[in-house]
């Protein structure tokens, strides 16, 4: 058993029980050696189902025949192969889409508990991190890929992270292996192609465990920025505090408690607790947020970032998106047990209202609602001293028989309703993702 088959062996022991273990096959070198380490590993003994799935991007014409060379293989090593085509979206960047396409295609066929394990090793590791440290990235761009993270409903493993690429390649060529070279590789118009074939062994001339090093080096961030997310979720136990409206579905924090922070921790708490919802700015482009977090108490600031934006309201930080930035549509339709609000989740309407000319309709301004024992109050005067956030108020279902305002959603209604055990609850949207927080 060589060094090799040990690692890979150490690497994946914690995943034996898995229902599948799936292998992104490119049919190049690295996870050509994968595959066959993980064969030859289950003609001795009992693994996971394994199941070869190959990306086409269909990017260039040699990549037709590549399907077929991967199909070969696996058919030489008794594996099933699935071939997945794929659509390259533009961008700036053709590696970035690539890789995007790739991935969100491979997570596609993951289900809970599955493995899909990738070939990555410690000179793509060190490429990586060079790549990445030319481009000014913080400790967690530095400490590079991880070795295992999630993806999916299912789990990413890079179990030859820890293996140079010499080693892959001396396997291939001791059990005759073959596999694809990718054209595109050799062109170094491409910035990671330009480090791998010209800066990372010119490096190497001068310091030859320089690969080794720079993977050390993001093993040791890595490390770092674990403690630097142990650190963030203690300081989100202390900033959560209590939402006084418990029907509001949206991920907020207590301003007051964050702005004790020092800046530093103010800046790894908020990546923290933003990293599922939004990517985040470089350390140059966090002015948006000192401007949110020292506006002016009766400011309405707004932090608009990649997928949402960051609304400060009633002492609080809220994170907003999806339908959330879009103006409602005006509602319609007949009040029955159950209202879907087009743009604006929906409302449930309990009892059965007296004769009356109803309505549903938004805020315009003006309305004033008779408050039992204080008489009739303007609605704005209402909100402010509900201390409704102000991104909610032109949301409010209000409930109208003709011209009079009768009820505001999960707020206040007039006597008439309450005696006629009528209750009006409104659930809002949460937003572009299924947050959680």
């Amino acid at each position: 058993m060589t060094s090799l088959d040990i690692r890979l062996r150490a690497a994946l022991q914690p995943w034996r029980t898995a229902p599948v273990w799936r292998v992104a096959f490119s049919g190049g070198l690295d996870s050509t050696v994968l595959l066959h380490l993980l064969a030859q590993w289950a003609r001795h003994e009992a693994l996971p189902p394994l199941h070869a799935l190959h990306i086409h991007h269909g990017l260039q014409t040699v990549a037709e025949s590549w399907p077929a060379h991967c199909a070969a293989v696996c058919q030489g090593l008794d594996i099933e192969l699935d071939v997945v085509r794929v659509q390259v979206g533009s961008g700036a960047s053709l590696e970035q889409a690539a890789r995007q396409a790739r991935y969100a295609a491979l997570a596609e066929w993951l289900q809970v508990g599955d493995v899909l394990l990738s070939a990555q090793h410690r000179d793509d590791q060190a490429e990586t991190v060079l790549f990445r440290l030319l481009r000014g990235a913080g400790v967690r761009g530095l400490a590079g890929m991880p070795v295992n993270r999630t993806l999916g409903k299912g789990r990413l493993l890079r179990p030859l992270l820890g293996c140079s690429r010499a080693e892959l390649q001396a396997y291939a060529q001791q059990h005759e292996l073959s596999w694809i070279e990718d054209p595109s590789n050799q062109d170094e118009r491409f910035r990671r192609n330009f480090l791998r074939r010209q800066i990372l062994p010119l490096l190497a001339q001068h310091w030859p465990q320089a690969s080794a090093n720079l993977a050390r080096s993001a093993a040791h961030l890595s490390e770092a920025q674990q403690l630097l997310d142990e650190l963030a979720e203690v300081d989100l136990a202390t900033v959560r505090g209590c939402v006084d409206f418990a029907w509001l579905p949206l991920p907020s924090l207590s301003l007051l408690e964050i702005s004790a922070l020092s800046d530093a921790r103010q800046r790894n708490l908020l990546r923290h607790w933003l990293a599922p919802l939004t990517p985040m700015p470089d350390s140059d482009h966090w002015a948006g947020w000192y401007d949110l977090r020292d506006a002016h108490a009766e400011a309405m600031p707004v932090w608009r970032l990649a997928a949402g934006e960051l609304h400060r309201a009633d002492g609080r930080l809220w994170w907003l998106s999806g339908e959330w930035l879009q103006s409602p549509v005006p509602p319609i339709g007949t009040l029955v047990e159950t209202l879907e609000l087009p743009g604006n989740g929906c409302l449930a309407l309990t009892g059965q209202l007296p004769a009356g000319q109803w309505r549903l309709a938004y805020r315009q301004g003006g309305e004033s609602l008779y408050m039992a024992g204080r008489g009739r109050r303007d609605l704005k005067r209402l909100l402010n001293e509900w201390r409704v956030p102000t991104f909610v108020r032109p949301r409010l279902p209000l409930l109208f028989d003709g011209d009079e305002l009768v009820a505001v959603a999960n707020l206040a209604q007039a006597a008439q309703l309450a005696e006629c055990g009528v209750s009006l609850q409104w659930s809002p949207p949460i937003g572009a993702q299924g947050l959680s927080w």
